[in-house]
């Protein structure tokens, strides 16, 4: 009767918020009211170097953040797009608020340092795929600078369950080395389209000239790759953004080359939308969407609707034709033709040189409720093209933000609130009993030594989900419901015990089956 009543009260209470004035749910029936989202900084400067062309995926409630590049000051070597590329790997525990990395870039035994790749899970697997390094050599080529930058491009495949330990299953995928590709998961396969290789001649003057993709490849397993087809519809590309959402692909936006001129001019940039159930038939969606041409953006599914914002753009001040264009603007729609304008300052920035491009973005649980969830954002550029100002090296983040529905107070706004810091340890576990998987959450003080482990009526230990340095703060953590080795284990009564410095807390779980 107990447990009922809990059910049926926790019930009510999601129905009266609900249906409350002025939240999320009333403006457009059951609609987010994207209007009404905030921007938050989680973390203005991560452990991580600053850094672009990075990738984060999101595994069992754990944020991993891997790869990319950081721009070296010209000062010291006076080549265009000169960087250390990264193949590190970095683990938060508390939506981007904290960052511990588990991997090194030297490390041995996993993919080698690469950027404008592409990151995603499916099943308990993370995967890496594609992209490319940097590298400088002397210039061959007589009469122009001493040294010119020359890139490898990568058409590899690994995979890992925890970030640190990696497997490779494939050393050259059937598609062609690139980088700037866009990949997804749809109806349980890895779709691969599009890309480039062979660096800008915004970056690469004398170079070989960059060739551009409109392939599409599928795979189930990250080994073995089927061919699509070699030639779809949508003009070759890279940059673009590919999302799964109701059955459907759609693939959205993307550049065929950096710059155009003379400047200001309209540069090979696509603001059009196509769609496909399978990766090989596609229609064309809209050719000209509202929102302006780019590439560098992110396109993220939230609550059945695609939400697109950041991007590169270029000046359109003649008295300024290097100086920054970035798009700000935050749009939705949920068919890929009507596009609906929510905001005019993502990031809460108020001018385009405060704009981003080439970051990444996911949807997650927010921490306020299980059944809450928000965007996050991680890193991005804000570099332009003028490779006289020494300084532009300087205008790339390591920032973590998220876009979610503003914090709500019994129904109504509340315009001032603020994250508060916990002053007492908690521990606690939603949904609960559970099946297959609970949220347990957990508040803590001060910074300090955290622990949170699992065990069985009996005291054995079944899984340690925590162990580490942690900020004060609200977290959560997925239980999935499996032992240390990944085995499901029986329907039954488990304990948590989480232990902050000298406190100790236990919470009884239920597991259902």
């Amino acid at each position: 009767m107990k447990v009922k009543f809990i059910l049926t009260l926790a019930l009510g209470l999601l129905v009266s918020l609900a249906a409350a004035p002025g939240t999320a749910q009333d403006k457009h029936g059951s609609r987010p009211d994207f209007e009404s989202f905030t921007w938050t900084e989680i973390n203005d400067d991560s452990a991580w170097s600053p850094r672009a062309g990075l990738q984060v995926v999101e595994l069992r409630n754990t944020f991993y953040m891997m790869g990319g590049r950081t721009p070296i000051d010209p000062r010291i070597i006076p080549v265009p797009g000169a960087s250390e590329i990264w193949s590190d790997v970095w683990r938060s525990r508390d939506k981007g608020a904290t960052w511990r990395r588990i991997l090194d870039t030297a490390g041995e035994h996993h993919w080698p340092p690469r950027a404008y790749f592409e990151a995603l899970t499916k099943g308990r697997y993370m995967y890496v795929l594609g992209g490319q390094d940097f590298n400088i050599i002397d210039n061959p080529f007589p009469g122009g600078p001493e040294q010119i930058p020359v890139s490898q491009f990568f058409n590899d495949v690994w995979r890992s369950r925890d970030g640190k330990h990696w497997t490779q299953m494939t050393a050259a995928a059937g598609w062609e080395g690139r980088a700037g590709l866009t990949a997804v998961v749809h109806r349980g396969a890895i779709y691969v389209m599009g890309g480039s290789f062979n660096d800008d001649e915004a970056i690469g003057p004398q170079g070989p000239a960059r060739v551009y993709f409109n392939d599409v490849w599928k795979s189930r397993n990250g080994s073995d790759w089927e061919l699509l087809t070699d030639d779809a519809p949508w003009a070759k590309r890279a940059g673009a953004r590919v999302v799964s959402k109701g059955g459907y692909l759609y693939l959205v936006g993307g550049e065929a080359g950096f710059l155009c001129q003379p400047q200001p001019c309209d540069p090979p940039y696509f603001n059009d939308v196509w769609r496909s159930r399978d990766g090989v038939e596609w229609e064309l969606v809209t050719d000209d969407a509202p929102w302006s041409p780019r590439p560098g953006h992110v396109v993220v599914v939230y609550r059945n609707h695609m939400v697109l914002f950041g991007g590169f753009g270029l000046s359109d001040d003649f008295t300024d034709p290097f100086g920054a264009g970035n798009p700000l603007d935050v749009w939705v729609s949920r068919d890929g033709y009507d596009w609906r304008q929510v905001s005019d300052s993502p990031w809460n920035a108020v001018s385009p040189e405060e704009g981003k491009y080439d970051f990444d973005a996911l949807v997650a649980r927010s921490g306020r409720g299980f059944w809450r969830k928000a965007i996050y954002t991680f890193g991005g550029d804000r570099e332009t093209f003028d490779f006289a100002d020494l300084d532009n090296y300087l205008n790339v983040d390591n920032d973590v933000w998220s876009f979610a529905p503003r914090l709500r107070r019994w129904g109504h706004w509340d315009k001032d609130a603020v994250a508060t810091v916990p002053t007492e340890p908690s521990l606690s576990a939603a949904p609960n009993p559970f099946n297959p998987s609970t949220m347990i959450q957990f508040n803590v003080p001060a910074a300090t030594r955290v622990e949170l482990e699992i065990f069985d009526i009996g005291g054995r230990r079944l899984r340690t989900l925590v162990r580490e340095e942690m900020a004060a703060g609200s977290h959560t953590v997925e239980w999935n419901g499996r032992d240390t080795d990944g085995r499901a284990v029986a329907s039954g009564v488990y304990l948590s015990r989480l232990l902050i410095g000298e406190t100790v807390l236990t919470e009884r779980l239920v597991l259902t089956k």
